[in-house]
């Protein structure tokens, strides 16, 4: 795994002092007064690694995890601690960047990070062009788009690879046409032929996504992808300047069990194809995995939150492509104001209509 970064990220800029922080598509480090960059230096060989899951299982007989036990953060800036359980987040009296001052054993470290590439301006008019396409929205909701209120953050998620094994059994279905008489007439019915089959497929998968925190509802990140995994570079705490990062509440082994789910769907499709025929019936399949090996990698997000109507609504944009996803509320108002205008229109039209036969 990666070795832990002991040392306090640096957070503040040399020639006057404000805060550094991460430039969206860039290797940079930016400072919010000035504009002066630090660049983010990565060690010679640096490279994003994958872990044998099955290492990782053993070195874990008997040990307990505990994700989301507290851990001691400190700032640069101001020297600022509290406890928490993220892995990022921005100290309350300064501005500057609370990083994690020592890692708890037993815990995955991020191995690779997608770093942003869509900054807060780029994500506040994709946010406005998703907001103005969606005519019934609340006026509230167009306020949302014009503040500050999007911030940057970091999901975790796990990679997954693996060589598959199936076996399967079956059934094979053939259609062929009888002609059916009826009385004086005569049609074609199809039926179909079923035949015992039994085969075996192989399939590798690579950098299979599964999310690694419950901050954002599953379906909603996959809505917002495809995500740029060719873009990940080793993780550099670096990164996270700026923007939060939370740490991961799934574990690898409830990972690989959502992981081997997704993988069944496509070996399901790769029976079907390898059975043939015009229809197929699949009975057992029997998947054995090897080669497993797995990788903590953080994902970049614009995430605005805002309350309307005494509910909490929640909208995202992909940091990388700027695609937008959510739910927003509808506004009574400008609903019944679109009724009431069809109604109106609708009456002129008829009284237009019923004067014209006059």
């Amino acid at each position: 795994m990666s070795d832990v970064q002991d040392d306090l990220v640096r957070t503040r800029c040399d020639a006057c002092g404000s805060r550094l922080t991460y430039a969206p598509g860039t290797r940079h480090l930016r400072c919010v007064a000035c504009g002066g960059e630090v660049a983010i230096v990565h060690a010679a060989g640096d490279a994003v690694d994958e872990h044998s899951y099955d290492a990782w299982a053993a070195a874990q007989h008997g040990a307990r995890a505990d994700v989301l036990e507290d851990r001691l953060l400190s700032c640069d800036g101001c020297g600022a601690t509290t406890q928490g359980t993220d892995l990022s987040v921005a100290c309350r009296f300064c501005g500057g960047h609370l990083v994690a001052v020592a890692e708890a054993d037993g815990l995955v470290q991020p191995e690779a990070v997608v770093p942003f590439g869509v900054g807060q301006a780029q994500a506040r008019e994709a946010f406005r062009r998703w907001v103005r396409s969606r005519p019934f929205a609340p006026g509230e909701l167009k306020k949302v788009g014009d503040t500050e209120s999007l911030h940057g953050s970091y999901l975790p998620h796990w990679t997954f690879d693996a060589e598959t094994s199936s076996s399967y059994t079956g059934q094979r279905g053939d259609a062929y046409h009888v002609t059916v008489k009826d009385g004086d007439t005569e049609r074609q019915e199809r039926r179909v032929s079923w035949t015992p089959v039994s085969g075996h497929v192989e399939r590798s998968f690579d950098d299979l996504l599964v999310p690694a925190s419950s901050q954002v509802a599953e379906l909603d990140l996959r809505r917002l992808g495809p995500w740029p995994l060719e873009d990940a570079v080793p993780f550099r705490a670096e990164y996270l300047a700026g923007y939060s990062a939370a740490r991961y509440e799934v574990e690898p082994s409830a990972g690989l069990e959502r992981a081997k789910a997704a993988m069944a769907k496509t070996i399901a499709k790769d029976v079907r194809r390898d059975i043939g025929g015009d229809e197929q019936r699949v009975g057992a399949v029997q998947t054995s995995y090897a080669e497993v090996m797995f990788k903590l990698v953080l994902l970049p997000l614009w995430i605005a939150t805002y309350v309307y109507a005494g509910r909490q609504w929640q909208v995202m944009v992909n940091a990388n492509t700027g695609q937008v996803v959510g739910k927003r509320p509808f506004s009574a108002v400008k609903i019944a104001c679109a009724v009431i205008v069809g109604l109106l229109v609708a009456a002129v039209l008829v009284y237009l209509y019923l004067r014209s036969r006059t």
